[in-house]
């Protein structure tokens, strides 16, 4: 999906996102040159070039949220408690789980600690009925997982791409296309499901059945004149 479609479903982060990435980007070039660092205008460009379709794609994240908990018609003090308790909570444990750094897991087990005290006090928490709560708990971790960023060795497009690159001395540019469908279609994990199908929360028809079915019947291959001869 391009960033111009991205875009387009901007609810409300897309703006803060942005900002505050391009301004930490301005801190790291300001950080290079005060200590005489070697300069990486491509590099440091390539990042600013990718900052808009990572910000909206933090809008089309809680699109999905909005439109999971539509039917429940939730109050405006609900949605407060989903948005600013209950998913940065969630959001803290499994990246404070899935984190090596001891540094920044510290820094990340505080920011846990600060965020459930505010959601284990919350008057929805508490008068939640622990069936239920444990029911949104695991709602939240699932749009959670949707939005975790895959190990580059293991799952992530750039790293698959970039082996596959190096295994073949060059791809064709349109086979990048193919290989991205394959990836995010076809490629499964230990549970069977697809980066896609973990992406949008539903399942999609088999990839090659799909290809298969708007295939016609293939053309018998060409019979040469000494195997017709033979025939006769």
């Amino acid at each position: 999906m391009t960033s111009r479609r991205i875009r387009n479903v901007k609810i409300g982060f897309y703006d803060i996102v942005k900002s505050t990435t391009l301004e930490s980007n301005k801190s790291l070039e300001t950080l290079a040159r005060r200590h005489q660092l070697p300069a990486r205008p491509h590099a440091m460009q390539k990042v600013r070039k990718q900052v808009p379709a990572l910000a909206a794609l933090v809008d089309f994240w809680w699109q999905g949220v909005w439109q999971d908990v539509e039917p429940c018609v939730l109050s405006p003090l609900w949605r407060r408690w989903v948005q600013e308790s209950l998913l940065p909570c969630v959001s803290w444990e499994h990246q404070a789980a899935h984190t090596r750094c001891a540094r920044r897991k510290a820094k990340m087990v505080q920011a846990l600690e600060a965020v459930r005290a505010a959601f284990d006090t919350h008057a929805i928490t508490r008068r939640l009925d622990l069936q239920v709560l444990a029911d949104w708990q695991a709602w939240a971790r699932r749009r959670v997982q949707t939005f975790a960023r895959a190990s580059s060795a293991v799952e992530g497009r750039n790293g698959y791409l970039s082996q596959m690159h190096h295994n073949h001395r060059g791809l064709p540019k349109r086979r990048y296309k193919v290989w991205t469908v394959l990836h995010n279609f076809d490629g499964r994990a230990a549970d069977g499901t697809t980066p896609a199908a973990r992406f949008f929360g539903r399942s999609f028809p088999d990839l090659f059945e799909t290809v298969f079915s708007h295939i016609d019947a293939l053309p018998r291959s060409r019979q040469r004149k000494h195997d017709v001869a033979l025939c006769h």
